[in-house]
């Protein structure tokens, strides 16, 4: 390696020293905001936090839990700390270029094929306003070049997409003659990683030209959008739910058809009478009420199991609970264990029912003295 290429990779100090990575910073975020790829835009990583995202957390949150012991590396990166430049240098010299590493593959290959197939699933599988959107199946090529050559430009590795690119491109009419889908997605992701890997691959001398933080969170934005349409595109017209008689159903008509359940009628009644409420009696009125309606002392509970309403008074509470207490009293149940058990469980039941209203006409009657005084 000449002496030119090295000194490129000599580490450069920044003048101003808020541009210091923090570890503890890049933990915390790794935390609470990991699987989404919070602590990868703060270090300047946003390809590699566009992968996080898409990929539901480094694939269903492996590259996340990975992350716990590669953070280090990646401050030290940011930071341009002279041992891991030092350290990366002697990498340089001692290989050409960048040894294989299996879990850069299997990063590239898992990304470009999880892409691939969202992709394909999320093309119409019929006819809309006479278009056959199945043409585009075309374009899964470049999808599956697009993942591979985003994961292999993480970091201190780069690579054209154009050699994976054309591998992908090389490898479509295979579809004609495998015929299913997955295959030859996957024939095609193999390919194209390989190629990637073998051809194009090469050492990263030059650190990325920084970019604003604003035009770097605007590249981002729109990566992210194109990906939620294509998710959009695949939930609303070839996502399946099934149902317990193992029947499919598209989750587009599921859901238009619980817009008009009971369920949710009753829900959404029930949310606007609390709107309303909260409209005119003000928040934290509303919020008292909520608070009674889930029962936090056991009263609703407690009338439903003596059998009366709520708006009974307290001498029909006592004469119902003596009545429900002779009528299920243990002793008189002369059957089974199991019987005699759950007649206990029943009679306990009532006595704690009566206990919790007994309980709460006497807080009443507290409230009143009080409120006389």
């Amino acid at each position: 390696m000449g002496k030119a290429k090295e000194d490129s990779l000599v580490e450069k100090v920044s003048e101003d020293t808020m541009k210091t990575k923090s570890m503890f910073g890049t933990y915390l975020l790794w935390l609470f905001g990991g699987l989404f790829g919070a602590h990868h835009v703060y270090l300047g990583r946003d390809d590699q936090a566009f992968v996080y995202i898409s990929t539901f957390g480094g694939y269903i949150g492996f590259g996340w839990l990975r992350d716990i012991y590669r953070i280090p590396a990646y401050v030290a990166d940011a930071n341009d700390d002279p041992t891991f430049i030092q350290n990366f240098k002697r990498k340089v010299r001692a290989n050409r270029k960048p040894p294989f590493s299996t879990a850069r593959f299997v990063a590239e290959t898992a990304v470009a094929y999880f892409w691939a197939e969202l992709f394909n699933n999320a093309i119409p599988q019929e006819e809309i306003y006479g278009i056959n959107f199945r043409q585009l199946l075309i374009l899964i090529p470049a999808v599956i070049a697009l993942g591979v050559w985003t994961v292999g430009n993480i970091g201190r590795e780069q690579g054209s997409i154009w050699v994976a690119l054309a591998t992908a491109y090389l490898f479509y009419p295979t579809l004609y003659y495998i015929g299913d889908d997955t295959m030859w997605i996957f024939l095609m992701v193999i390919a194209s990683s390989l190629s990637f890997d073998t051809f194009s691959k090469q050492w990263r001398l030059k650190p990325k030209k920084e970019r604003s933080f604003v035009r770097r969170m605007t590249v981002l934005g729109l990566a992210l959008m194109l990906y939620f349409i294509v998710m959009g595109s695949y939930l609303y017209f070839n996502a399946v739910i099934t149902d317990s008689e193992g029947e499919e159903i598209k989750l587009s008509e599921a859901i238009q058809h619980f817009l008009t359940s009971p369920i949710w009628t009753d829900l959404k009644a029930s949310l606007e009478a609390t709107w309303n409420h909260a409209k005119h009696q003000g928040f934290w009125a509303t919020w008292a009420q909520l608070v009674d309606l889930t029962d936090p002392r056991g009263e609703i509970n407690a009338f439903k199991v003596l059998g009366l309403s709520q708006t009974a008074s307290q001498n029909e509470v006592t004469a119902r609970w003596r009545t429900l207490s002779r009528d299920n009293h243990p002793d008189k149940v002369k059957g089974s264990e199991e019987e005699r058990r759950k007649a206990q469980e029943k009679f306990m039941e009532i006595q704690q029912a009566y206990e919790i209203l007994s309980q709460a006409k006497t807080r009443r009657q507290r409230r009143n003295r009080r409120s006389n005084e």
